[in-house]
């Protein structure tokens, strides 16, 4: 159910920083359309840590109507209190979300065992299927393979997000976890490679701007079939890497707008992306085929 490539949803905001319905519905129907497997929303690409919890709520609620069973929607529920991540995972589960996408704790810097601790307290009390997410660029602490394999030992947590770059790590999670145990890449530049070492998909930044291609790639790198991925994930290169030239979601929601397919807005901290990167993301857009 969630395999393949499961597109980091940006949140579509006006000028004003208002959430833009019309955008989202239009978001979703291309990812219908183009293949995509699976909507991840509200998570570090939506922009989750400026959401109001009410917004949040109001946003999943929205994204799980738009995709009206057609494709699964996974909910970014995580944060770096334990309470507040139980509270949102459980009204998210009430919502009708397929899953949720728990971040490993950040700026607070727990202890392995606080990981633990922190997702069993979820995993027990809501029934929901569980990815993990360790993304340790962003949050500091390190969702170390040995903690990830007691945590594969709760039923309904299914898989992780691994965005650590490390290919190594897919292998060591595959060895402790087992073969049914998810394992998705969040790093777009490797998740080819991921992919063709026995990676179950990639949650794509990428594939906000290119999903017709993510997808295809995600189907030949998964089904084994090295040169066909290959040749489909060259000319998304330049996007992997220039799609952070400055912080996510800076870079892809610009190149949304300049798509045609969002407004501009982004909210504080964040800011629009400085002119000096226009032009290397345009041309990352051109060389991938989503813009002439």
């Amino acid at each position: 159910m969630f395999k393949g490539s499961m597109v980091a949803l940006v949140t579509p905001m006006r000028e004003d920083g208002s959430i833009d319905d019309a955008s989202l519905a239009a978001l979703i129907e291309w990812h219908i359309e183009s293949g995509t497997s699976a909507i991840v929303a509200a998570g570090t690409t939506g922009e989750a840590p400026t959401l109001e919890t009410r917004e949040h709520l109001e946003f999943l609620a929205r994204v799980v109507e738009l995709a009206a069973g057609r494709i699964p929607v996974i909910a970014g529920t995580g944060s770096n209190s334990t309470a507040q991540t139980l509270s949102l995972t459980s009204k998210a589960a009430e919502l009708g979300v397929d899953a949720c996408l728990l971040v490993v704790p950040y700026y607070n810097k727990p202890t392995q065992e606080g990981l633990y601790l922190h997702f069993r307290s979820i995993a027990e009390a809501v029934k929901l299927p569980i990815l993990l997410y360790n993304v340790p660029g962003r949050t500091v602490a390190d969702l170390l393979p040995e903690t990830v394999a007691r945590l594969a030992a709760f039923s309904n947590i299914v898989g992780i997000k691994e965005a650590t770059g490390k290919l190594e790590r897919l292998h060591e999670i595959r060895d402790r976890c087992g073969k049914e145990f998810l394992l998705h890449s969040g790093d777009d530049a490797t998740g080819c490679e991921f992919m063709l070492a026995g990676g179950d998909g990639v949650i794509s930044v990428t594939a906000n701007v290119a999903p017709a291609e993510m997808a295809a790639l995600c189907a030949a790198a998964m089904s084994g079939d090295r040169i066909s991925a290959e040749r489909i994930d060259q000319p998304l290169q330049a996007l992997h890497h220039d799609l952070f030239v400055e912080a996510n979601p800076i870079p892809v929601k610009w190149a949304l707008h300049a798509m045609g397919r969002i407004p501009s807005g982004i909210r504080l901290p964040l800011t629009p992306l400085a002119e000096a990167h226009h032009r290397k993301v345009r041309r990352a857009l051109v060389e991938a085929g989503a813009l002439t």
